[in-house]
């Protein structure tokens, strides 16, 4: 079985295992269930398809279906929108991508840095594909740390959350940033299962981290769209950021996270001191 297959054959059965058969509105059947879940025959009536087709589908076997039966399957397991675009990254079909060739080289458009470095009181960091940190302003590096300072193999965001201490002690619900980062990174593996430097990445993450490796092995999935953070800053103390993400036009494996908080809040006089901080540190080189 190919990877994608087995990627595909895993996330629909962790995703038939997580589904409550009462809430999926099934009648009790007086059956003993030995698994969690619902059973196959269950997912295809809910979706109205055949039990063998469905099978063969979470068996990875190469099956093309329409955007209306991954519809259909998707909401038989009750996945969301990022399960559902998961889904059909995993299986290929017009929804999704598939896997693709090698990808060139991500780089940051002068005007797109330009920008980043306008937000003059807003942290700014540009991702790239497998969370790899393709840029970030002078706010940025105070805030969390500053990649740019960093060997170019660890200028990547989920590479940080789980390799340093850093990270754990910024922080203040770092698990839940962590999952978070767990679950982002799938969903982004999923659109290109043959990534090397992704299986790479992954490989490594899991021989040191048991928490990546037990997270990962949920084969959850998630989009960060918006959000916010708690944060334990060295210099600024306790605040919390909110977060918007923009995938950038013409290049949509990069996104941009903007940090902010209300005016008049404490958390804004932290971001505010600092920027009067950042200043005056030492200089980027």
């Amino acid at each position: 079985m190919t990877a994608a297959n087995q990627e595909l054959a895993d996330f629909l059965r962790r995703a038939r295992a997580a589904v409550d058969p009462a809430r999926a509105g099934l009648p009790a059947d007086g059956r003993v269930r030995r698994v969690p879940g619902l059973r196959r025959e269950e997912v295809s009536l809910l979706a109205g398809v055949s039990t063998d087709w469905y099978t063969r589908l979470e068996q990875g076997r190469r099956i093309t279906p329409s955007d209306g039966v991954l519809d259909a399957v998707a909401r038989a397991l009750d996945l969301d929108a990022a399960g559902r675009a998961h889904l059909g990254h995993l299986v290929g079909a017009p929804g999704g991508r598939g896997a693709r060739g090698a990808a060139p080289a991500q780089r940051t458009r002068p005007g797109l840095r330009q920008l980043m470095d306008s937000l003059d009181g807003q942290p700014a960091l540009l991702l790239g594909r497998r969370t790899d940190v393709l840029a970030g302003n002078r706010m940025a590096a105070a805030l969390f740390t500053d990649f740019d300072r960093l060997p170019a193999r660890e200028r990547n965001y989920a590479r940080w959350v789980f390799d340093t201490d850093e990270a754990r002690a910024l922080f203040l619900d770092w698990e839940v940033q962590a999952r978070a980062v767990v679950e982002n990174l799938r969903l982004e593996v999923g659109t290109d299962p043959g990534d090397r430097r992704a299986a790479e990445l992954v490989a490594e993450l899991s021989a040191a981290s048991p928490e990546f490796r037990r997270w990962w092995a949920e084969h959850r999935v998630h989009q960060r769209t918006h959000g916010s953070k708690r944060l334990r800053h060295a210099i600024v103390g306790e605040l919390t950021v909110d977060y918007e993400t923009l995938t950038m036009p013409g290049d949509p494996g990069q996104t941009l996270f903007v940090y902010s908080a209300p005016a008049g809040t404490a958390s804004r006089e932290a971001l505010d001191l600092l920027a009067s901080w950042s200043l005056t540190s030492r200089p980027r080189v």
